[in-house]
């Protein structure tokens, strides 16, 4: 047949030029980069025969639907299905980048599992792209499975993505489950399961307790090589990682950096009001910071001065680069800085924040102690996740945890529970009052309140979502505060 001879000559032209990409169904294809091809024909309708080193693909072409300089879409039909599908050949101007290419290639892998490790389990609409318009992340194939009766909702990882990543599903996955529900036509979506690389699912069994019944979650670790999958007790999280120092090594650590902590006070007048000092959890170390900026640390070893990684040791020479350090930090982080682009004005806003928090807490809330409030207290085993917690007490005893952020961030719902977990499990065993916290306070045992604070601007559009799959014994609670809280705090909006 002249046409099919013709679909031969174009597809080999395609080929050829090595700037083509291949979509079944919609779905771009990453095993077949640096593709090969050929056309037999076998009766009526020829097979077309597309193969690279990782993917091996045969479709019987039905008809030619789309010709094109630039594309060629076929009808095929694929051994087992009943409908016919979809083959598109795409020229692009460009390649993919790498690690849409890993995910991808992640999608085709983690789809030929599932069909051998859970055949029961039909899935479909498997995807690895990312829709901004519904928070769904690109780092994670995403899709649903028909269980005999039962749909789920699936997010998968794969083994190349950063622990990260990995810890941060949950947020996603719940946002495709919700998506799901709203879009299933057959069934009712049974839940969400979360399939990630063996041996990284600690950090999600401990979020699954903070979820509510109606987001039942399951988790399965996967091994690719030889294609495992294990289904994971989501009751056994383990014992939840976090650290509490001791209050009388605080004042251990206070009272051995005293003379660096009365130097640097001095050493530029006016500026004291300004220098916060901490102990970071697992250190008998003090860090100076400038409205949240650090810019010093007093060890045993000595005095260390510098912002970000250019750190040097406080000699007598040094003195005066530390000084027009502070004189620099003085001038340019202040809420009436002239140049606010400045690297100076515009860092570390989440620990501005939480020093303006620490100074004034009935700013943010009239029932908070102000006699009582800890940053980072206890200390998560993650170390600092780029949201900030502060722990305090209401005037009746009711512990609150307090959630900072100065710009938006899609994970702050389900950070905040980690840090409740821990807050929750300290407060039950009794430890606050045993390391020196809260001292003369009655705590009350009910569980803790969780207050998400941040510019009313800047909570992400998909917080609702999210806070309404977690466990009501959280009582969460947002407030907004004005966007330019530089100035002083001011709440705008409390839901």
């Amino acid at each position: 047949m002249d046409d099919w001879a013709e679909l031969d000559r174009a597809l080999s032209e395609f080929v050829r030029s090595g700037a083509v990409e291949v979509r079944e169904d919609g779905q771009w294809l990453a095993g077949l980069a640096d593709l090969q091809y050929e056309m037999r024909h076998a009766g009526k309708e020829p097979l077309v025969h597309l193969w690279s080193d990782e993917k091996n693909l045969t479709r019987r072409v039905l008809r030619i639907k789309e010709r094109a300089s630039d594309r060629i879409v076929l009808e095929v039909h694929r051994l087992g299905r009943s409908k016919p599908g979809r083959l598109e050949f795409l020229r692009t101007d460009s390649p993919r980048p790498a690690g849409r290419i890993t995910r991808e290639q992640f999608r085709a892998r983690f789809d030929r599992i599932l069909a051998e490790r859970l055949p029961d389990a039909h899935s479909e609409s498997l995807s690895a792209a990312a829709d901004l318009e519904h928070s769904f992340s690109g780092m994670y194939v995403r899709g649903r499975m028909r269980d005999r009766t039962r749909e789920w909702a699936f997010l998968a990882a794969s083994p190349s993505e950063s622990a990260a990543a990995i810890d941060g599903m949950l947020a996603f996955g719940l946002l495709w489950l919700d998506w799901t529900r709203g879009h299933s036509v057959k069934s009712a979506v049974e839940g969400l399961r979360l399939f990630v690389p063996q041996g990284n699912s600690r950090i999600l069994r401990e979020r699954v307790l903070a979820l509510s019944s109606a987001a039942r979650t399951e988790i399965y670790e996967f091994n690719e090589p030889d294609s495992r999958i294990k289904k994971i007790d989501t009751a056994d999280a383990g014992n939840l990682e976090s650290c509490l120092v001791s209050r009388r090594d605080v004042e251990s650590t206070l009272t051995a950096a005293h003379d660096s902590l009365t130097r640097i006070r001095t050493m530029i007048p006016g500026t004291a009001d300004a220098i916060e000092t901490r102990v970071p959890a697992r250190t008998s170390e003090l860090v100076f910071s400038f409205r949240g900026l650090e810019f010093a640390r007093w060890t045993r070893e000595g005095l260390f001065f510098g912002i970000g990684d250019a750190r040097e040791k406080l000699t007598t020479t040094k003195l005066p680069e530390l000084e027009r350090s502070i004189e620099q930090l003085n001038i340019n982080r202040r809420s009436v800085a002239k140049d606010t682009k400045n690297y100076l004005y515009r860092a570390a806003p989440e620990r501005w924040l939480e020093t303006l928090v620490l100074e004034d807490p009935s700013r943010l809330d009239a029932q908070l102690n102000s006699a009582f409030l800890y940053s980072q207290v206890p200390a998560l085993a993650s170390g600092d996740r780029g949201i900030l917690d502060l722990l305090g007490v209401t005037r009746r005893g009711r512990l609150v945890v307090i959630e900072l952020k100065a710009s938006e961030d899609i994970q702050m719902p389900i950070q905040a529970v980690d840090y409740w977990l821990r807050v929750r499990r300290h407060q039950r065993e009794g430890y606050f009052q045993r390391f020196g916290y809260f001292s003369g306070i009655e705590l009350d045992p009910q569980p803790p309140l969780v207050w998400l604070v941040a510019p009313g601007l800047r909570f992400h559009s998909a917080t609702e979502i999210l806070l309404k799959y977690l466990s009501p014994e959280i009582q969460i609670s947002r407030i907004g505060v004005n966007e330019n809280w530089r100035h002083g705090i001011k709440v705008v909006f409390r839901q």
